[in-house]
């Protein structure tokens, strides 16, 4: 184990270890594969953990996530009516991790403003905050985070007008040459339909990325794109090019050539670097 600039030991395959802490009143199940797969982008969950009261009829529907993800159910009983006990215990809880020294950072998943100064204080002990929750998140704990993501870019969809199971075709049965029925063999089942994921499309935020390029760009305009990327996170925790309609920032420029330039620059050992700047207003 190498250790870290604050202290921790740096692990000895270079993965950076993650705690995900779901609240289950502000998180929906229909997200979970979606989040974990997100998760993983930026490291590995070593802790899964979700918090609320599992003998209330609102947490049924993720009783089989938690067997299918290995998740940790933390089960929290409601002690005062209108009181939210969920939340404490995972406070207290992350603080807990946070202080084992074992982690490099800390996954939030939910919407509530409730958590703004828990990712505020993990921030200051230096682990990364990743925050996931839905549109509605108050932006005071959106901007306590270092990376936030909305999960309506992570829910899974049937596509429109596809059907939600396939189903296999029917033959009729076969008949032997003694007259009796022979079963026919099963036929292949339709592919499923594919899956997209359902968010609405917000208007390009022209200013933002003229202000990132102009940031991390050189004397002649071009800037890297990873700087652009960069800038954007910190500057807005919650940018994510799946919100403007694209998967990565790259195709999001390139989908807007009329904006911006694109230069594609060979580097060492064949490697490819993409290079943005933004085009005059004027001819914009």
């Amino acid at each position: 184990m190498k250790p870290r600039n604050n202290g921790r030991p740096e692990p000895d395959d270079g993965q950076r270890r993650l705690a995900v802490l779901i609240d289950a009143d502000n998180a929906q199940p229909s997200v979970i594969e979606g989040l974990l797969a997100e998760v993983a982008k930026f490291g590995v969950a070593s802790v899964k953990r979700i918090y609320g009261d599992f003998t209330s009829t609102r947490a049924t529907q993720w009783k089989q996530k938690l067997l299918e993800h290995s998740i940790n159910p933390v089960q929290q009983f409601a002690y005062t009516s209108g009181k939210n006990a969920t939340d404490s215990s995972l406070i207290i809880d992350a603080m807990d991790l946070m202080y084992t020294g074992r982690f490099d950072g800390m996954c939030l998943v939910s919407s509530d403003s409730d958590f703004t100064r828990l990712a505020q204080r993990v921030r200051e002990e230096g682990l990364t905050v990743y925050g996931f929750g839905e549109r509605k998140t108050p932006d005071a704990f959106v901007q306590a985070c270092d990376k936030f993501i909305y999960t309506e870019v992570l829910r899974a969809e049937v596509a429109p007008g596809a059907p939600a199971k396939a189903r296999p075709a029917k033959q009729a049965p076969k008949k032997t040459t003694a007259g009796a029925k022979q079963e026919a063999p099963p036929t292949p089942s339709t592919p499923a339909a594919p899956v997209v994921a359902k968010a609405a499309v917000l208007p390009l935020p022209l200013e933002l990325l003229r202000r990132a390029i102009e940031e991390a760009s050189d004397e002649q305009g071009w800037a890297h794109l990873g700087a652009v990327g960069s800038y954007l996170t910190k500057i807005r925790p919650d940018f994510d090019p799946r919100l403007y309609g694209h998967r990565k920032l790259s195709d999001l420029f390139k989908a807007h050539a009329r904006h911006f330039g694109i230069d594609e620059r060979g580097g060492a050992g064949g490697s490819r670097t993409l290079y943005v700047r933004a085009l005059d207003r004027a001819g914009a």
